[in-house]
């Protein structure tokens, strides 16, 4: 049986014509034998939203601070418009699609990161067990980056981070992160085929990977950790990515736990 969980950038869904492609890419995945998850970003319709309501956005060290505002937007947006625009997009192609948070059966436990950062959360458990069911069910689980605790309080969490510990309790063997761009960057700016975590940590040592990428390889490496045996970073932009990684063509870059 294959698992795989796909990681959606928020960039790639916020137009029609890719969320539609995208769609009908991983509609296509599903068959009798592989289970699918998808995860989503969307700190750029996030950003969007707050500009309209005139909330600035703060960031700390790539963390957008949540403020109490920032959490309804979170469920607006994240949870809303973006989770169920998806949902339906995945449903137009075919797809038996639910939405859901983290905060849903506490599919991912989170405790607050940094007071100083609001209610940005650290996630500490993952319950893959309604991935399981879901999936078993020939659902296609589609989660947006939200999170939640036992008290009941709600979480903006990095969706790497939430994609690698889906991916983790899913036991997922591929975890396939569709981005803005075409892999991981050298320092010439041209894409590395293959990483192994010891590069990956030499790459952010170096400063050459920052910001988002580095909130990529932090989580993909701590994917690797938790036992998914192969991770997939590559341009979500390029038609058919999706069948080229999986049919082992070379696409992006690859990370295997060496």
């Amino acid at each position: 049986m294959n698992r795989i969980l796909i990681k959606l950038g928020g960039t790639l869904l916020d137009e029609q014509s890719s969320r539609t492609r995208l769609s009908r890419e991983i509609a296509q995945l599903m068959n009798p034998q592989t289970r699918l998850t998808v995860v989503h970003g969307g700190g750029k319709q996030m950003t969007r939203y707050l500009t309209d309501q005139g909330v600035e956005s703060k960031f700390v060290n790539g963390l957008r601070v949540t403020t109490p505002e920032v959490v309804e937007g979170l469920l607006k947006i994240f949870a809303g418009s973006v989770n169920h625009t998806l949902v339906a997009s995945l449903t137009a192609a075919g797809a038996s699609a639910v939405g859901l948070t983290g905060i849903d059966a506490l599919l991912a436990e989170a405790e607050q990161m940094d007071p100083a950062l609001g209610a940005v959360g650290r996630i500490t458990r993952s319950n893959g067990h309604i991935l399981e069911t879901l999936t078993a069910a020939n659902y296609l689980p589609v989660v947006a980056c939200v999170a939640g605790d036992r008290q009941g309080n709600i979480y903006n969490v990095n969706a790497d981070q939430m994609a690698a510990a889906c991916a983790a309790s899913f036991q997922a063997t591929k975890l396939i992160f569709l981005t803005d761009v075409d892999g991981v960057l050298d320092a010439n700016k041209q894409p590395i085929p293959t990483l192994t975590k010891a590069a990956c940590a030499q790459l952010i040592e170096s400063g050459v990977a920052t910001g988002g990428m580095q909130a990529k390889l932090n989580a993909a490496t701590s994917a690797l950790d938790a036992g998914v045996t192969q991770i997939h970073i590559a341009g979500g932009a390029q038609p058919g990515i999706l069948s080229r990684i999986l049919e082992g063509h070379p696409a992006g870059t690859t990370l295997e736990a060496k």
